[in-house]
């Protein structure tokens, strides 16, 4: 069952997810990364004329600096909004990650702390 480890990473993502929203300053961070994205799929979608779909997966994919090449820029237009797409994003991008690694941390060792009765 190799999907099992994928399920509980998924799991444990959305219970991080829903720590961070106790927080006000990640609800704004989330909401900012869920702006860009969403920018960023419709002016690719606009400009380009790429599905949503493959424009929300070409902004994911730039702003996670994965970049595997199967879609690009194709204006000059295009490829200056995604220079700027990137030196915004990515920045968001990482701000957000560290706090969810910070909410993953919390809940992973919550989990994995000890009581004192079964310190004895």
């Amino acid at each position: 069952m190799p999907f099992v480890p994928f399920l509980l990473a998924l799991y444990t993502f959305f219970r991080a997810v829903r720590r961070g929203l106790q927080d006000k300053e990640f609800r704004g961070i989330l909401l900012l990364v869920g702006a860009i994205l969403l920018g960023g799929t419709f002016f690719y979608a606009l400009v380009e004329g790429w599905s949503l779909i493959d424009a929300f997966y070409f902004s994911v994919i730039t702003l996670t600096t994965v970049g595997y090449g199967d879609l690009s820029p194709t204006t000059p237009g295009s490829r200056l909004f995604t220079a700027f797409y990137i030196l915004m994003g990515i920045g968001l991008l990482v701000v957000f990650i560290e706090r969810m690694a910070h909410y993953i941390i919390v809940i992973r060792n919550e989990r994995h702390q000890t009581t004192p009765e079964s310190e004895s």
